[in-house]
């Protein structure tokens, strides 16, 4: 049996899709830099083999998973490619994987993660279901019928994929180092619908999604009155929210989720359409609504002495925007702090002003040195240009955090797609000092 060996494996789907394989009783081992990435708890607690970059890593008889990151002058690479074995791009090897499963793509500009990892754990309970979610998380299952992923549009990399189904929660301008304008990223996506073999769940109040077409049923959720499964009577309250879904204008049932903000209503609702539409029975469907605890970094909150901390991947000015209403939601009588470290110079500049919008919805905002993407160039902008937006705004380093003890009973919201986290142990760690 041949050993499947990833260069590459602490890339977020890279080690995901080891896991499961992993789970699906393949070979597997993989190569990477020795720096300590988040991935690699998961790999290292199913006992998966992480070795260091070496051609040496590189015997007769593997099958090479590559990852995007990794050109085929890496000395891995290189020396699979004088033995002669096969080696496949990750999109690629995921896009013929999928073809033995009921494959369902989530894309969209915002919510992917959380709305595959949602999917994933509603389907499970009900049918043998393998997942492969953006925040690293893999799970396989040797009798799965369904396989779950989250296709990311950034290169257009999901036009690998050919799945039966597809999620699209929203099409929004991001990754301005890639895309031109917005109707660049729905032209990515308009020939992503063109490759659906069933059938599109597409966010109606979307009004990019809106004009969508596809050879296959598109079938609209939302808030509007127009969608075929739309959200009505929504309770907002500091446990959740609860709301009743109409199927084409007929009541169909009443659901509860442990979540916040609009947002979280929408990838629910997608969740419930493409399940109504598999014929999982709502029972089910409610049971696993309510159980759902979260992916990693979006919204994971703990307590410390008297503040909450959260942890979210926030880097687009509409994520942000959403993550402070959540928090507002389930904490409306307390302090919103903002911290925020923008990723990547390019987006910075692109959405400046839609930036500093975002976060003066915060009740105080402390932003970090912008973390500067390994593709790109460091432009003349600066930290500097985005705290001149917001009022009041402080800059805070890794090395002095101590500001944010100011904010007593607050709820510190640290955001960010670099390394935030950095910022938030220096804080948990002066918190104890």
């Amino acid at each position: 049996m041949t050993i499947y060996h990833f260069v590459g494996i602490k890339g977020s789907g890279m080690s995901a899709l080891a896991q499961v394989l992993h789970d699906m009783d393949y070979q597997v081992q993989g190569s990477d830099y020795d720096k300590h990435f988040f991935t690699q708890v998961a790999l290292e607690k199913s006992g998966i083999k992480i070795l260091p970059f070496d051609k040496e890593n590189i015997q007769p008889g593997m099958t090479v998973i590559a990852g995007n990151a990794y050109p085929d002058t890496h000395e891995e690479i290189q020396e699979a490619m004088k033995l002669g074995l096969p080696i496949i791009r990750y999109h690629r090897f995921l896009g013929d994987f999928m073809q033995n499963f009921t494959s369902v793509a989530v894309t969209g500009a915002h919510g992917k993660t959380s709305t595959t990892g949602l999917l994933a754990h509603v389907m499970r309970g009900a049918k043998p279901t393998s997942f492969l979610i953006g925040d690293g998380t893999g799970k396989g299952d040797k009798d799965a019928q369904y396989f779950v992923f989250e296709a990311c549009e950034y290169r257009r990399h999901f036009l690998s994929y050919f799945p039966d189904y597809a999620i699209m929660t929203n099409i929004d301008f991001d990754h301005p180092d890639y895309f031109a304008n917005i109707e660049d990223v729905f032209s990515a996506f308009q020939e992503m619908s063109w490759q659906v073999k069933k059938g599109i769940f597409a966010c109606g109040d979307d009004e990019q999604l809106q004009k969508i077409q596809a050879k296959v049923p598109v079938v609209f959720y939302g808030f509007g009155e127009e969608n075929d499964f739309q959200a009505r009577n929504i309770v907002k309250s500091t446990e959740g929210t609860t709301f009743d879904v109409f199927v084409r204008n007929n009541f169909y049932d009443t659901f509860s989720i442990p979540a916040y903000g609009d947002h979280n209503v929408l990838n629910s609702l997608a969740v419930i359409a493409l399940c109504h539409y598999e014929n999982i029975e709502s029972k089910v469907i409610q049971a696993q609504l309510e159980t759902f605890e979260g992916v990693k970094r979006r919204f994971s909150e703990k307590k410390v002495a008297d503040q909450v901390i959260i942890d979210d991947y926030a880097h687009h000015p509409t994520e942000i925007k959403v993550t402070i209403e959540a928090a507002k939601q389930k904490y409306p009588d307390r302090e919103i702090v903002a911290v925020f470290q923008p990723h990547t110079f390019t987006r910075t500049q692109a959405f400046l002003n839609e930036f500093a919008e975002s976060l003066n919805k915060a009740d105080k905002v402390y932003l970090c040195e912008i973390f500067g993407s390994a593709r790109e160039i460091h432009g003349k902008l600066s930290i500097t240009d985005l705290k001149d937006k917001i009022d009041d705004a402080e800059i805070i380093t890794e090395e002095d955090t101590s500001r944010l003890k100011e904010h007593g009973n607050g709820v510190i919201l640290f955001m960010g797609a670099g390394d935030i986290q950095k910022f938030q142990e220096a804080y948990e760690n002066q918190l104890q000092v």
